[in-house]
């Protein structure tokens, strides 16, 4: 064991007790019908981290992974799948009595180059992709059968006006690419929960796009449980009006509203940080990267008044579940998005895993809603 190590863990072991001696917690003050999840990365499901740890199962008995079971991570070459970290991920949830979620199956990132090729490096057709996507989704699916409770089937299919997003999955299997997957996955575990998810579907083209596309399915008999909304959202954007107005539409269309993703991005966004050289990016990080040295208290209370604001909206839809996109402000893929190296503060643990004024906004309205018996 090295001298730092040895150094570290009395710290580790304090800060890891005081996240579980915590007097409140997400889960227990959130009414019954409401999950309340997290998005861990690997060091959390391999509990490399035992103060992260302690906070997970403290607070939340829902999970999803940011990373190890999208299709990159577990099946990076064809002849070879890397279940050892999901086997693990799978494990940690099921330990501690989580809702485990799987994330994802189709999705046209994060998915390697050979899925879409023929041997000869030439485009896929349309029955070799088809089998390819069955033989993944039933290895997966099949193996985590019973284990995962719901699984984000197909993700961001959609482009903003509504319109399907041209990918390598549709140029090459078609429009129906999307039933497919579900398909596959209902026949591999016809118990889980399946879900079609996606970002900015408080636009109302996306919106009543995604409500099409799920009533679409169904009305075919297929099983799908929830619409996703992702809820990577900014301090002011977008409207409550407009959040409400699209939970209130996908729960009035007979489909279940989900949160899957959910973090408030406090920093502003220039125009011009998608397509910028790396000049111009630069400037524009410098520009934008605005509190590098901690958040001001008045941001602080903006950010919990936020928080607060969007929960309230979730309960009086009736949303089963919310997953927060990372576990604290140090673990946020904002930092890095979409300039790297700007320091974020999208959730309710700081970088030293102290809950922030959000988490206590966000604990005090699930428990009012408690009360209230909603």
């Amino acid at each position: 064991m090295s001298r730092t190590l040895i150094v570290l863990l009395p710290l580790i072991a304090a800060v890891a007790a005081l996240a579980a001696d915590s007097p409140i917690a997400l889960k227990d003050v959130a009414p019954p019908a409401l999950k309340i999840g997290v998005a861990i990365n690997q060091a959390l499901s391999d509990q490399s981290d035992p103060a992260g740890v302690a906070i997970v199962v403290r607070q939340f008995n829902a999970i999803s992974p940011e990373n190890l079971l999208k299709w990159g991570s577990v099946h990076p070459v064809s002849d070879r799948y890397n279940f050892e970290p999901a086997d693990r991920y799978v494990e940690f949830g099921r330990s501690h009595g989580m809702f485990v979620v799987g994330h994802v199956l189709l999705w046209h990132q994060q998915t390697p180059a050979w899925v879409f090729a023929s041997e000869a490096g030439a485009k896929v057709t349309r029955e070799v992709l088809l089998a390819r996507l069955k033989d993944h989704i039933t290895t997966v699916v099949g193996r985590y059968r019973g284990k995962i409770g719901g699984w984000d089937v197909v993700n961001e299919a959609l482009e903003d006006d509504g319109s399907l997003r041209h990918t390598p999955w549709r140029d090459a299997i078609g429009d129906d690419f999307i039933e497919r997957a579900f398909e596959f996955a209902h026949e591999a575990d016809p118990d889980a929960e399946l879900y079609y998810n996606d970002y900015n579907l408080w636009k109302p083209a996306k919106r009543d796009a995604a409500i099409r596309l799920v009533q679409g399915l169904k009305a075919k008999g297929m099983r799908v449980d929830g619409i996703g909304e992702q809820g990577h959202w900014g301090i002011e954007e977008p409207p409550l009006h407009m959040i409400d107005e699209t939970l209130a539409a996908i729960h009035t269309a007979g489909v279940q509203p989900l949160i899957t993703e959910l973090d408030m991005d406090v920093l502003p966004r220039d125009p011009e940080m998608w397509g910028a050289d790396l000049s111009k990016k630069t400037q524009i990080k410098a520009a934008t990267n605005i509190y590098p040295d901690g958040l001001p208290e008045a941001m602080q209370q903006k950010l919990a008044r936020r928080y607060a604001d969007v929960v309230a909206l979730f309960l009086k839809h009736g949303v089963r579940r919310v997953t927060f996109w990372g576990l604290t402000d140090r673990m946020s893929w904002l930092n890095n998005f979409p300039i790297p190296g700007r320091v974020n503060y999208p959730l309710l643990w700081d970088r030293n895993l102290r809950p922030k004024p959000a988490f206590d906004a966000v604990a005090e309205v699930l428990r009012k809603a408690t009360v209230a018996g909603k």
